[in-house]
């Protein structure tokens, strides 16, 4: 664990904007001197930092996404707390150090076929630094908000969950993109084809799917078994032959049960991400649709693909309040 970053109170704290007369999340937080001791918090929820891109990289996509954790943790510490998000019932853990594999990866072309081996290369070693962290929150009873980084992450979850409990486990993902690319080493488009093949898991449902941006060899792999995935079109929304509501509905009806929730942030009109969508769901839609899990125990939240930057030069001061909406809402469905 020792690419671990755990947050102390004080640092937590100077993140915080305190003022009188109010209580801010921050200050009411609870953070852990080892892993080892989260079992032993009162918290139910542990939020933790996934800061790479190196498997939008492998994936061929516009690298950002390292950017998203830290202005979600700025915005989330600052956030009111109130009757019913008081702070206390959520664990700030601290994020993962993926500095070698960003330094590694920034020597990369990813046009070069060597190259780009090397990066799916790197991705590997992504999945065998998130694995163990995740497991131990899983172990410790614990349910992770997970905040990327890139959709790759998915895949070290899954597997986390699946060895601890010897079981596969189920998903619903909001994305405009399956990520069930080929098997063509590691990277943030194909996270969910290795969790199914290597039998971490059962159930998919995946909701908002652009017609455009999904080649039709996924999309007859995911329709040629029913029994195992559920598919949702963004164009089912606007045929208005289902609505978003319905949609989520009836994948908290297949997953039938303990499942995970995915959200890529692509899937949300003009957000800024990896592969930022001209079209989408609003943001109202995704939190309706996170409301909507307070029948539904779920395992664990994890949020993908946003950035508050982009190395295109675009950037944005939106995501990190975009990504502690969510967050929020996640925590009182689940309370």
């Amino acid at each position: 664990m020792k690419d671990l970053i755990l947050y102390t109170k004080e640092y937590l704290l100077s993140l915080t904007k305190l003022r009188s007369a109010e209580i801010k999340l921050g200050e009411r937080v609870q953070t852990i001197l080892n892993i080892e001791s989260l079992a032993l918090t009162s918290c139910k929820f542990v939020l933790i930092g996934l800061p790479e891109d190196v498997g939008v990289k492998a994936n061929l996509g516009k690298t950002g996404s390292r950017t998203a954790w830290f202005a979600a943790l700025n915005a989330i510490l600052n956030i009111q707390s109130t009757s019913k998000f008081r702070g206390d019932e959520l664990a700030i853990l601290g994020h993962i150090d993926f500095e070698k594999e960003l330094k590694e990866a920034g020597k990369l072309n990813p046009e070069k076929e060597t190259d780009l081996k090397k990066l799916r290369d790197l991705v590997n070693k992504i999945d065998e630094k998130v694995a163990p962290v995740i497991g131990m929150i899983f172990a410790s009873g614990k349910i992770p908000i997970i905040i990327g980084g890139g959709h790759n992450n998915c895949y070290p979850i899954l597997k986390a969950y699946s060895g601890l409990f010897n079981k596969p486990v189920n998903v619903i993902n909001l994305d405009a993109h399956a990520d069930f690319r080929p098997l063509e080493g590691r990277h943030s488009g194909n996270g969910f084809n290795y969790a199914f093949q290597n039998g971490y898991m059962d159930k998919y449902a995946v909701i908002g799917l652009h017609e455009n941006y999904n080649s039709q060899l996924v999309v007859n792999k995911l329709k040629s078994k029913p029994e195992h995935f559920q598919v949702t079109f963004y164009e089912d929304f606007i045929s208005e032959s289902t609505s978003h509501s319905r949609a989520f509905q009836e994948a908290l009806n297949f997953t039938n049960g303990l499942c995970g929730l995915e959200i890529d942030l692509d899937c949300t009109q003009c957000i800024l991400s990896s592969a930022v969508s001209s079209c989408g769901f609003s943001l109202l839609q995704i939190r309706d649709m996170i409301a909507q899990t307070k029948v539904q125990q779920l395992f664990y939240l994890h949020i993908s693909e946003g950035a508050a930057k982009i190395d295109d030069g675009r950037e944005t001061d939106q995501t990190g309040k975009i990504i502690a909406y969510l967050i929020s809402d996640f925590i009182k469905a689940q309370m």
